[in-house]
C-alpha cells in the first residue's frame, strides 16, 4: 500500500493553503530533498504500552509506555513499518500509539489536555487493517484538520481491538465533527460501525479511556 500522495516542500494542505512549517522543519525538508527522500509534514514517533491486568493507575501506565521509533520520510516509515509487529499478533492488553513528535500519548499532556478522542471498536480480524489505513492517512495528512490531530492508538484487548483518533480541542464542534467525517471517509467505515467521542478530561475523572463516551455518531 502507498502512501496518497508524496509530500514535498511546497506541497498544500486539504484547503489548498502553502505549508508554513517552522525554521527547523523546512532545514530537515530540505535536507531530506536533497537526499532524494519524501519528507512528512510531521516528524511521528511509534510508542508501545504492555498494560498490567488489574493496574488502572495513570503513575503505572506512564511507567509502561516505551518509545519505539520515530521517523520523518517515506521511507523511514516504510522501514519502520514493516518491521512492526502486527495487530494479530500482539498480547492482550496492549497499545499501540503513535503521535506527532513532541506530544506524548498521556491524557495530561499539554497537547491533549483540552482534547479528547474518536472510539471506535472493531473485531479483532478486522482491526489491523483499519489501523494500517488510518496511520497511512494520518503521516499523509489526509485527515481533515491535520493540524488539531495528536495522533492515533490501536488497544489490543481481549475480545475486541479499540483504535482511537486523538485531537486537541474537544471544544471545537466543528472540528470534532469534520474528524469524524473524514475518518469515517478514509477508512470506507460500515454504516453500521459506531463513533463515540470523550474528552480526555473526563477519562481522568473516571479514571476510564472507552467507558461513559460523551457523544456518538
Amino acid at each position: 500500500m502507498e502512501l496518497p500522495a508524496d509530500k514535498k516542500e511546497h506541497d498544500t494542505t486539504n484547503n489548498h493553503t502553502p505549508l508554513q512549517l517552522p525554521d527547523e522543519d523546512r532545514d530537515r525538508v530540505a535536507l531530506d530533498l536533497k537526499a532524494g527522500l519524501h519528507p512528512l509534514k510531521h516528524k511521528f514517533v511509534f510508542w508501545y504500552t504492555r498494560r498490567t491486568p488489574g493496574v488502572r493507575t495513570q503513575t503505572s501506565y506512564e511507567d509502561n509506555i516505551k518509545k519505539i521509533v520515530d521517523f520523518s520520510t517515506v521511507e523511514a516509515f516504510w522501514v519502520c513499518y514493516c518491521h512492526l509487529a502486527r495487530p494479530s499478533t500482539l498480547p492482550s492488553p496492549t497499545d499501540l500509539h503513535l503521535f506527532k513528535e513532541g506530544i506524548r500519548p498521556l491524557w495530561e499532556d499539554s497537547a491533549n489536555c483540552n482534547g479528547g478522542k474518536w472510539i471506535i471498536r472493531f473485531k479483532k480480524v478486522v482491526s489491523g487493517r483499519f489501523w494500517e489505513d488510518l496511520v497511512l492517512a494520518l503521516i499523509g495528512d489526509q485527515l481533515d484538520y491535520g493540524d488539531n490531530i495528536c495522533g492515533a492508538v490501536l488497544s489490543i484487548r481481549f475480545n475486541e481491538d479499540i483504535l482511537s483518533v486523538w485531537n486537541r480541542n474537544a471544544s471545537d464542534h466543528q472540528a470534532v465533527m469534520a474528524l469524524r467525517d473524514s475518518i469515517k471517509r478514509h477508512l470506507k467505515l460500515p454504516a453500521s460501525y459506531v463513533m463515540e467521542y470523550k474528552p480526555h478530561d473526563a477519562s481522568l475523572r473516571d479514571n476510564s479511556s472507552y467507558r461513559n463516551t460523551w457523544l456518538r455518531g
